[in-house]
C-alpha cells in the first residue's frame, strides 16, 4: 500500500498589519467539473460494485453504481418535468436514505439546487416554526418525504399545502416509483450541458446558533474542489475501494457533503447506519460495523468515546472494527485525549500497531474540509493545515492565539437569498469570517499545524482573568460523562470557577437510580451524584478553566421551539445563558441542594 498522507507542510507569510497567512506548498490539482461526473464515470467503471446501502430486514437493500446511474437519469428527467430548476429548488424534509440519495442525484444531474433540512423540524410541531423560516428562505418548487403519514403535521403546514410532494410511501401528488418511468420530452443531455462549476448544487443551512439560520450557497465547484483536496492529501483512497458505515445526517455538511462525496468521488461503498451516539443507538452501529466492515472511520468524538468502551468487552467487534481500517477520523469536536490513547490502545491489541488518524477543521460554508491533518498525529486536538488552494488569514487575539479567516476555491461566495448576511460574513480582503480561534502546535515549525482552541462568542473569563476555553472544557466533560450525561452548558463568567447545567440521557438515568427526587426542577440523588463526582475526576486535573468544580442536572431538557438546539441538533451555548439564566444563578448558590460540588 502507498503512503496513507502526503507529507504536511504549511508556509506563513507575515503581514505588517500583525496578520500571518498559512497556506500549503502544494499547488492543487485539477478537480471534475461538476458532481455527475463522478457518477457517471463510475456508473461505466464500476457498474456492478455497491454505491449505498441501507438496513433491510436481517440485511441490506443496496444499489450499484450503474443502477445508479440509470436510476438517476430518469428521475432527472421527471425532476424537470415537473418545473424544478435552476431557480426553482427540491427541498427534502427526509432524513437520508437510498431515496433521498437518487433525488439529490438527479437534480444535481440536471442543476437543480436542493435543500436538505433536519427532520425534527417537521416531526415537531412546535418547532415547525424553524421549518416555515427554511421555506419562506429557500421557496421550494416541490417538496420530498420517505412517508406521508410521519410528516403529516408539516405537509399541513401554510407554506407546504399547496406544494407538490414526492413520496416513497403514501400519499403525494408524485411518488418515487412513478418518477422512475422518466420524461420522453426532456432533453437529457441538453439540461446537463448547462451545469457548470458555478452552478449552485445545493443549500445547506448553517446551525443557528446566533440568528435563524442562514442557507449556504453551495456550488458545484465548492463539492469537487474540496474531494480533489482531501484526495491530494489522502493518496491512499485511490489505492482500493473504500467502504464507510455512516450514521451523520445529511442535513449537516460531515455526512452530506463531506462523506457522501467522499464515496462518490473514490467510487466506494456508503453503508447508512440506522445507528447514533446514544445509549440505544450505538448498538446499531455497532452491528453495521460488524456486518460489514469499513476502511475509513469518520465519527464524532462522542461515538468514539461509546465505541471504545464496547471494545473492553467486545472483542469480536473489536476486530472488525480495526480489520480492513485505513483511517480514523474525526470532525465537529475535539478528541479527549484519554479517548484518543485508549482507541490506540484497541488497535495495537488487535492488529499490532495504532491506525493512521486525521482530523479536521471546517464549515458549511467550506463544503466542508478546510485544514487537516495529513501527517503522524501526535496529540489529540490538532486541526492541520490548509488543505491545497486554500489560505489561511491570522489575526492576534488571545496571548499566542489567532482568529481564523479563510479564502479559496471550496469557500462559498455567500448565502441564499440574504444579501445582508453575505456582506457581513466577509472581511475586506473576502476571506470568511468564521469566529473561531486557533492556536499553533509550534509557533516555530507551522507544518506541524494548528489546534482549535474555541468560538470567540463563547469563551470567556473567570474572575481570576483565567480564559476558559469553552468547546475543550464541554467535549472533554461530555466524553467523561457519558452516556449519563448528553450534554453541557458550560458556565463561569466573571466566576471565581466553572460551572456546569446537564442534559442527560433518560434510559441511562433510568438504569442508574429510577426514583430521582425532582428538587424545583433539577435532578436530586445519591447514585447520581456519586456517579458524576466520580465522572468529573477523570478529567479535573488541569488548571481552574478546565476543572468543573459545581453542576446541576436539569429535568427539563433543551427546547427546540425556543432555540436552544440549533439546526444541526447542538447545544446554543450562547443562547441556553440566556434562557436558563435563573439556573446559572442557582449553580454558584452554595446552599441550594441540587448543586452537585
Amino acid at each position: 500500500m502507498a503512503e496513507v498522507f502526503l507529507p504536511q507542510k504549511a508556509i506563513v507569510t507575515s503581514r505588517d498589519d500583525g496578520a500571518l497567512i498559512l497556506a500549503s506548498p502544494y499547488e492543487l490539482t485539477s478537480a471534475v467539473s461538476r458532481t455527475a461526473d463522478w457518477l457517471d464515470h463510475w456508473g461505466l467503471v464500476k457498474c456492478d460494485s455497491v454505491f449505498i446501502a441501507e438496513r433491510s430486514g436481517d440485511g441490506w437493500r443496496s444499489l450499484t453504481y450503474g443502477e445508479t446511474l440509470d436510476t438517476v437519469k430518469v428521475l432527472a428527467e421527471s425532476l424537470l418535468g415537473m418545473g424544478l430548476g435552476v431557480s426553482q429548488p427540491l427541498m427534502l424534509l427526509s432524513g437520508k436514505s437510498i431515496n433521498h440519495a437518487l433525488l439529490v442525484l438527479a437534480a444535481q444531474y440536471v442543476g437543480i439546487p436542493f435543500v436538505a433540512v433536519a427532520e425534527q423540524y417537521s416531526l415537531v410541531t412546535a418547532a415547525h416554526d424553524k421549518l416555515q423560516h427554511a421555506l419562506s428562505v429557500i421557496q421550494p418548487k416541490a417538496i420530498f418525504v420517505e412517508d406521508s403519514q410521519k410528516f403529516s403535521a408539516a405537509l399541513n403546514c401554510t407554506l407546504l399545502s399547496n406544494l407538490p410532494v414526492i413520496v416513497a410511501h403514501g400519499q403525494g401528488a408524485y411518488t418515487m416509483e412513478g418518477l422512475k418511468k422518466g420524461d420522453n420530452s426532456i432533453d437529457l443531455e441538453a439540461a446537463k450541458a448547462k451545469v457548470t462549476t458555478d452552478t449552485l448544487a445545493k443549500l445547506l443551512f448553517t446551525s443557528g446558533s446566533t440568528s435563524m439560520p442562514k442557507a449556504v450557497q453551495t456550488t458545484h465547484r465548492m463539492l469537487t474542489t474540496n474531494q480533489a483536496q482531501i484526495a491530494q492529501v489522502w493518496p491512499f483512497l485511490k489505492e482500493h475501494p473504500q467502504r464507510i458505515v455512516d450514521w451523520l445526517p445529511w442535513n449537516h455538511t460531515f455526512g452530506g457533503s463531506h462523506n457522501f462525496n467522499l464515496m462518490l468521488s473514490t467510487g466506494g461503498s456508503l453503508y447508512l447506519d440506522d445507528g447514533e451516539p446514544s445509549e440505544n443507538g450505538i448498538q446499531r452501529t455497532i452491528e453495521n460495523i460488524r456486518m460489514v466492515g469499513q476502511t475509513v472511520s469518520f465519527n464524532v468524538p462522542i461515538a468514539y468515546s461509546m465505541m471504545v468502551k464496547a471494545m473492553r468487552k467486545d472483542y469480536e467487534f473489536r476486530r472488525q472494527f480495526f480489520e480492513d481500517l485505513d483511517l480514523v477520523f474525526y470532525a465537529a469536536a475535539a478528541m479527549p485525549p484519554g479517548i484518543w490513547e485508549e482507541l490506540k490502545h484497541h488497535a495495537i491489541k488487535e492488529k499490532g500497531k495504532a491506525p493512521e488518524m486525521s482530523a479536521s477543521w471546517g464549515m458549511t460554508e467550506t463544503a466542508p474540509a478546510a485544514l487537516m491533518v495529513h501527517g503522524p498525529m501526535k496529540r489529540a486536538g490538532a486541526i492541520g493545515v490548509p488543505l491545497p488552494g486554500l489560505n489561511a488569514k491570522l489575526l492576534p487575539t488571545k496571548q499566542n492565539a489567532w482568529e481564523l479567516r479563510v479564502k479559496g476555491p471550496n469557500v462559498t461566495d455567500g448565502y441564499y437569498n440574504a444579501p445582508d448576511k453575505t456582506a457581513e460574513s466577509f472581511d475586506e480582503e473576502g476571506y470568511l469570517i468564521t469566529g473561531d480561534i486557533v492556536r499553533f502546535i509550534d509557533s516555530d515549525e507551522p507544518s506541524n499545524g494548528l489546534i482549535y482552541d474555541g468560538r470567540l462568542a463563547e469563551d470567556f473569563k473567570l474572575l481570576t482573568g483565567t480564559w476558559v476555553q469553552v468547546s475543550k472544557v464541554r467535549t472533554t466533560a461530555v466524553n467523561a460523562l457519558s452516556p449519563l450525561v448528553k450534554d453541557l452548558v458550560i458556565c463561569g463568567h466573571n466566576k471565581s470557577e466553572v460551572g456546569a447545567l446537564a442534559f442527560v440521557d433518560q434510559v441511562s438515568l433510568q438504569k442508574l437510580e429510577p426514583n430521582l427526587e425532582d428538587y424545583d426542577g433539577a435532578l436530586v440523588g445519591d447514585k447520581l451524584r456519586a456517579t458524576l463526582l466520580d465522572g468529573l475526576k477523570q478529567f479535573n486535573e488541569g488548571g481552574s478553566s478546565m476543572r468543573i468544580m459545581r453542576l446541576i442536572v436539569l429535568v427539563d431538557g433543551p427546547s427546540l421551539p425556543r432555540g436552544e438546539i440549533t439546526l444541526k441538533g447542538n447545544l446554543n451555548q450562547k443562547l441556553l445563558l440566556q434562557t436558563r439564566a435563573a439556573w446559572v444563578e442557582r449553580l454558584y448558590d452554595d446552599n441550594d441542594r441540587a448543586v452537585i460540588r
